[in-house]
């Protein structure tokens, strides 16, 4: 059996979900309602001997069919299989690079924005977790949907099969723990869409994140200090 708390991705915290999903290299949140990732929690990989991705995408049969995201819901949608535990940051070993293409940690991305500032992201989000100052870098991040703007979706075109929202946003939380013991925090919410803005445009309070996206991000966190840091907005590494 699983306990979270005996998972090192936790904790911290970790929210609430239709289902868990316990990964070898990470932890997800599954929403029926959404067809995919709630959100996914994950501790970059320090070690990182450069493998190849593997791109063995393919569905999550942990999953009840009738939440269940498919090959052919992405197939000529126009949307990218978008990665929330990105494939490079899970390299050590094939197969934990295999774990992130399970479908269940894909979420519909539009191309420019997953194969731009969303990577740009990713790969700035190593970048940190490499500094010789940084011990251990926790992220979670996952879709945003506003209710107020339309919600397009992929899928099958019968109303009665699976079809899968697109978000208008994506989050991405960074809780960063440096040699003398100090948690920092850093919090995005980014357009699912291109943009040639800077990343630091998009910072935003962690509040703000855990509002828009329903979710309680680093929970075991409390204190006046805490609150402060989830409430400020940081300047990037």
């Amino acid at each position: 059996m699983n306990l979270p708390s005996l998972r090192r991705e936790t904790r911290y915290g970790m929210p609430a979900a239709d289902q868990i999903m316990f990964n070898r290299h990470y932890v997800l949140g599954y929403s029926y309602y959404f067809r995919q990732a709630k959100w996914a929690l994950e501790i970059i990989d320090p070690d990182n001997p450069g493998l190849d991705r593997l791109d063995n995408f393919r569905p999550d049969y942990r999953i009840p069919e009738m939440f269940r995201a498919d090959l052919v819901d992405y197939t000529s949608s126009g949307y990218d299989r978008g990665h929330l535990v990105a494939s490079a940051n899970q390299r050590e070993t094939e197969l934990q690079n295999s774990e992130t293409f399970l479908l269940s940690n894909m979420s519909p991305q539009e191309p420019q924005f997953n194969r731009g500032i969303w990577k740009d992201l990713e790969t700035r989000v190593r970048e940190l977790d490499r500094k010789s100052r940084i011990l251990e870098t926790y992220v979670i991040c996952g879709p945003i949907f506003y209710f107020d703007q339309p919600v397009e979706s992929i899928g099958a075109d019968d109303p009665n099969e699976v079809t899968i929202p697109i978000p208008n946003a994506y989050f991405k939380s960074v809780l960063a723990e440096n040699n003398r013991g100090t948690l920092l925090m850093w919090s995005f919410v980014m357009p699912n869409e291109d943009s040639d803005q800077s990343l630091d445009t998009f910072l935003v309070p962690t509040t703000l994140v855990e509002k828009l996206a329903g979710i309680k991000l680093w929970q075991r966190l409390t204190g006046k200090k805490i609150d402060r840091e989830k409430s400020r907005v940081r300047r990037m590494w």
